[in-house]
């Protein structure tokens, strides 16, 4: 029998058994589609974390050590002087900024409401090097920086707690923090982690709200690119050292970490975390094997004596093991052409439909490797599951064949 003749026959087996076949194809429909659709939502997620987090690769955030430091001793403050040193180009050729950072917490209050939040003084670069984007108004600029303006841009839970979310009432009203009338300028757009924060220039957060003194709570540093952050890391250390009169590394009294480190943690856990939810749908694959598997056994018990009427005439071993894994094959190709229509299309309807549907919901990305692998381990699946059954088929004796009922 040709290649050709034996796949007409599966073919032929196939048809004259449509529902059996159809439920058979059922689990490597399903796994199939699953592996397609997790690996588009995994890809959609961290195309979507890398997108929204990837500006901060360049970041170096550095604070105080908090306790005593390691050998004794009390960590030094940082200062306004530190934050000049690191501006030095000479001493720091691969930093591009350095922005201070003074934190506290104050009670914010709007008519009759009240709401305790995080309150951060900075500069007028914060909202660039933080990439961080606005909903409605402006950030602060250099000049009310200077002059210790008493204005201030909302993060997204201080305007649903005293505004009920709406961020343009917010907007020019005046709200009463600690002792103090500033004036809203702006409203943080939310980002999912610094979204319980009010901003005002530095000067008039020591002035009215964290204290006077040049401490700063913590220094963003900004490195000329992703790849100088190394060398921006070792130019901090080796800055702050000198003025905190530090010899021993191990001995420091702040703390300086890139946050790429942050990044590329994050990236291997939504990698582990893609592969694990993969692995699980690729049960239903090995599942879908199984059925495989059974209804290949029962085609060969059901047309045992085919088999030896084959043989009778002359059929070879060989011919019958390749009618049989032909047979085996087509089908798991058949669940996995299906599952892959059904992935695809399902991984498309939620690109359109999710980010709709779900605000800041990163589309799926329907990757190619895992259509090409989804449908590959279908026919190895075939393969596999349709070789026993071909195998005992193929032994089988025409006088044994010839005298089953």
């Amino acid at each position: 029998m040709s290649l050709r003749e034996a796949l007409r026959s599966a073919l032929s087996a196939l048809r004259a058994n449509r529902l059996r076949s159809a439920l058979t194809t059922l689990g490597i429909v399903i796994g199939v589609t699953a592996v397609i659709v997790l690996v588009a939502l995994g890809n959609g997620i961290t195309s979507g974390f890398n997108e929204s987090f990837g500006a901060l690769g360049t970041q170096i955030v550095v604070t105080k050590t908090q306790g005593s430091v390691p050998g004794g001793g009390v960590a030094r403050d940082l200062t306004d002087d530190d934050v000049d040193a690191l501006r030095d180009r000479r001493a720091a050729p691969d930093i591009e900024s350095v922005t201070p950072v003074v934190n506290g917490t104050a009670l914010l209050e709007a008519g009759s409401g009240q709401f305790r939040t995080s309150v951060e003084g900075s500069t007028a670069d914060y909202l660039e090097v933080q990439n961080r984007d606005l909903v409605v108004g402006r950030f602060f600029t250099e000049a009310e920086e200077r002059s210790r303006a008493k204005v201030v841009v909302l993060g997204p839970n201080p305007v649903a707690n005293l505004f009920a979310g709406q961020a343009g009432a917010a907007l020019g009203q005046d709200i009463r923090i600690g002792r103090t009338n500033f004036r809203v300028i702006g409203v943080l757009a939310p980002n999912g982690q610094q979204d319980n924060v009010v901003v005002m220039p530095m000067g008039a957060a020591r002035s009215y709200l964290v204290g006077g003194g040049d401490e700063v709570g913590s220094i963003i540093v900004k490195a000329t690119s992703v790849a100088a952050v190394p060398a921006a890391l070792e130019q901090v250390n080796t800055i702050l050292s000198d003025r905190h009169n530090i010899r021993d590394p191990a001995k420091r009294d702040f703390d300086a970490r890139a946050l790429q480190s942050l990044l590329d943690e994050a990236n291997q856990f939504l990698s582990f975390l893609s592969i694990f939810t993969v692995a699980i749908a690729a049960i239903s694959l090995i599942v879908g094997g199984i059925g495989v598997a059974n209804i290949m056994l029962v085609s060969v018990t059901e047309r045992t004596r085919e088999i030896g009427i084959r043989k009778a005439i002359g059929a070879t071993r060989s011919a019958i093991l390749r009618q049989f894994l032909i047979e085996s094959i087509v089908l798991a190709a058949l669940g996995g052409v299906i599952g892959i229509v059904l992935g695809v299309g399902l991984s498309l309807a939620a690109a359109a439909i999710l980010p709709a549907a779900i605000p800041d919901f990163p589309p799926p990305s329907v990757s190619l490797d895992s259509v090409v692998i989804a449908f590959t381990i279908s026919l190895v699946i075939g393969l596999v599951a349709g070789g026993y059954p071909a195998n005992r088929a193929a032994k089988l004796r025409p006088i044994e064949a010839l005298r089953y009922q």
